[in-house]
């Protein structure tokens, strides 16, 4: 009788641990799925795509990475786009009221006008980015406030997402040499003098720990071994973003995007109205031989088939399509520098477009006619950062490379005039 009651006993133990062992491996397969955002039978996915540590993210990459469904249905994206005070989403700046309808294909008349413009309807559905008053505003909060936090973020190591007194956000580039601040920071006053509105406003600082607007982050900035009195670059940090794949009509399959109405007619109102904003970045992109978007995507092409079906580099959008040119450090100083690896890309880049806007081509006219890109761009740069001095310019060498693609660019642009004017 002993016998039978250890038997039993015993088998009751084995039942109960082997029901234990079966419980606590369900819930561990269910942490792992979680973990991975597989889907678990019989339900749905758990925070699907969600990393398990994004403490390694780089700005760019944070910013695409699928976040926590909030209760209204609204992705939440990791760390960067938390809620804070002073925060803001990205701004639609100039008076056009209510949403464009953007959806279906193009029913209101010809996206073209005089055969390489696009029309003024699509022109008045785009709202401005970031209007000269938005921005000399921005920068004059900007420097008049604290910084009060800096973190990992915003590209690569060197780089910081700042946080001001007021709750707002910046990315602080500190270059590892002063050509990609002094890119950074004309490129985006050059885009200003062109009148391309898709950039963050940005502003200068000179660091030190023991003035008013450094002093809250001494410690952080010395644990970062950033020299005193170096001159950083601020830009102003844009929320719910997403990244962007490079439109059908410029990846290599296609013949590029040229005034042909049978295949502008099948685009949306959204799509057409980012192929504006695309012909310009490529002007932008030209004149400032950027490589580091496009481009690189081009010559990645070699080893990369699909690299144009993925997110293209330092280039963002909002909710609503607007797209936001960032990162724009490899252009003018460092870009002229290394030109004759990338000229051959940057041109069939350029060529691939014969659609522009009015507007940013009498800019280039202008520039182009008057023949004065360096003293026009040192003014305004002078004019409207107290320490350009301290940064410096473009040489003589490149302000007349600068020039130069001013005039290759304006000839381009009376290129396709000439052949596509009759449509």
């Amino acid at each position: 009788m002993r016998a039978v009651s250890a038997n039993f006993l015993a088998l009751l133990f084995l039942s109960a641990f082997a029901s234990v062992f079966y419980v606590w491996s369900a819930l561990e397969s269910r942490l792992e799925r979680h973990k991975r955002g597989f889907s678990v039978p019989g339900g749905g996915s758990f925070y699907p795509s969600l990393p398990v540590d994004l403490s390694t993210k780089t700005f760019r990459a944070l910013l695409a990475v699928p976040g926590a469904q909030r209760p209204g249905g609204k992705l939440e994206a990791h760390n960067l786009s938390e809620s804070s005070v002073g925060s803001r989403d990205y701004h639609v700046n100039g008076g056009k009221k209510g949403s464009p309808r953007r959806e279906g294909p193009v029913k209101s008349g010809s996206p073209l006008k005089d055969g390489i413009y696009w029309s003024d309807w699509l022109e008045d559905l785009l709202p401005v980015g970031f209007t000269e008053d938005y921005a000399r505003a921005w920068r004059e909060r900007a420097r008049a406030h604290r910084i009060v936090e800096l973190v990992p973020g915003c590209g690569r190591i060197s780089n910081q997402l700042a946080t001001f007194a007021d709750g707002t956000k910046a990315c602080v580039r500190y270059g590892i040499n002063a050509d990609q601040v002094q890119g950074e920071t004309l490129a985006y006053y050059l885009a200003c003098l062109l009148g391309i509105t898709n950039l963050p406003p940005l502003i200068l600082s000179q660091l030190n720990t023991y003035g008013e607007q450094w002093a809250s982050v001494r410690t952080r900035v010395e644990g970062l071994q950033w020299s005193d009195r170096a001159v950083v670059s601020l830009t102003e940090w844009v929320s719910n973003l997403t990244g962007v794949v490079t439109p059908a009509p410029l990846r290599q399959e296609s013949s590029g995007l040229h005034p042909v109405l049978e295949e502008l007619r099948n685009k949306t109102t959204a799509e057409l109205l980012e192929l504006m904003q695309w012909s310009d970045l490529i002007i932008f992109d030209y004149l400032t031989a950027n490589f580091d978007r496009l481009v690189s995507n081009l010559f990645s092409l070699q080893w990369d088939s699909r690299v144009m079906e993925r997110d293209t580099n330092n280039l963002l959008k909002t909710p609503r399509g607007d797209l936001v040119f960032i990162d724009n450090e490899a252009g003018l100083v460092h870009g002229f520098r290394v030109l004759n690896m990338w000229e051959k890309y940057h041109n069939t880049v350029l060529s691939s477009v014969c659609v522009f806007r009015r507007r940013t081509t009498q800019r280039v006219a202008e520039l182009h006619r008057r023949r004065d890109s360096r003293r026009r761009l040192l003014e305004l740069y002078r004019d409207s950062e107290p320490l350009s001095a301290e940064l410096g310019f473009l040489s003589d060498e490149h302000a007349s490379v600068l020039q130069d693609r001013i005039d290759r660019l304006h000839k381009h642009i009376l290129h396709c005039k000439g052949k596509y004017s009759q449509l």
